[in-house]
């Protein structure tokens, strides 16, 4: 039996798996013809929360593949879903730190966001501080950032990621910027991102699928694989982007099956 013999929906990392910053994996094209050949539907869930839902059909687009907002799930947008069912957002202001794919899910929710922290005129302060990966990361984002979070603001993190693969190699995360805000008030962030099973909820209730139909596909053990296991969905993980064969060896959780690209996976399908 394939991997793929006895499914309906593949959740689908994106960096790492299907690119390497702006070059796509040898492959690509080729594995997008095969899923709809097989009426396999998908969802590209990607814990990066810099883009938006329509940057990243853009991208995919100038990589020869045509997909649909509804075939994303950033966890930027998992984030805003999370939060609209939390708080009202109507009543809710929210200080992000993160670029334009952080910001733009969540005033679609209907949240109002502000940039600033008052120290008297406390009603224009937010009661929410979410905090995604900032390129443009100042230390008046993070100090103000901080007043939000002593003064009593919920603190979230669209992901807990310490690192992030680019063509250069690895370079800092949204963790690391997690990391420094707690480390300066002492409040825990509630992440959603992978490994948080809350992503992979999300995008297998979008698909219409359940646990026994789903195979979450990712290049990361402690994000893609930890994040299946914990929603209890199979995985599969390739090694084209972070995790290697010797991570394997000394992990204390495993993929339900390893491949080594996404051309091995085109081959397994094709074979269904």
């Amino acid at each position: 039996m394939t991997p793929f013999s006895d499914i309906q929906a593949l959740i689908i990392d994106m960096d790492g798996v299907l690119w390497h910053g702006s070059q796509p994996l040898p492959g690509l094209i080729d594995f997008f013809d095969t899923l709809r050949a097989k009426h396999l539907r998908f969802i590209l869930a990607t814990n990066n929360a810099t883009l938006t839902a329509e940057q990243y059909v853009t991208k995919l687009a100038g990589m020869g593949v045509r997909i649909g907002t509804e075939q994303i799930l950033t966890s930027a947008m998992a984030t805003a879903s999370y939060l609209s069912r939390e708080v009202d957002p109507a009543t809710s202001r929210v200080f992000v730190i993160g670029e334009e794919g952080a910001r733009a899910p969540l005033l679609e929710q209907g949240f109002t966001l502000t940039d600033t922290f008052d120290p008297v005129n406390t009603q224009t302060n937010a009661d929410i501080v979410v905090c995604g990966l900032d390129r443009t990361l100042t230390w008046q984002k993070l100090a103000n950032a901080t007043y939000t979070l002593h003064a009593g603001a919920k603190f979230i993190g669209t992901n807990a990621d310490t690192s992030l693969p680019t063509e250069q190699g690895m370079t800092i995360g949204n963790g690391a910027i997690l990391a420094a805000l707690q480390a300066a008030t002492g409040v825990k962030p509630i992440t959603i991102g992978k490994p948080e099973p809350i992503m992979y909820r999300q995008a297998m209730a979008l698909l219409d699928t359940d646990t026994n139909k789903t195979i979450a596909i990712g290049d990361r053990l402690d994000t893609d694989i930890l994040g299946a296991v914990r929603a209890d969905i199979r995985s599969l993980m390739v090694l084209t982007g972070v995790s290697s064969e010797e991570d394997l060896k000394v992990s204390d959780f495993q993929p339900t099956w390893v491949m080594q690209d996404i051309r091995a996976i085109t081959q397994a399908l094709q074979k269904t």
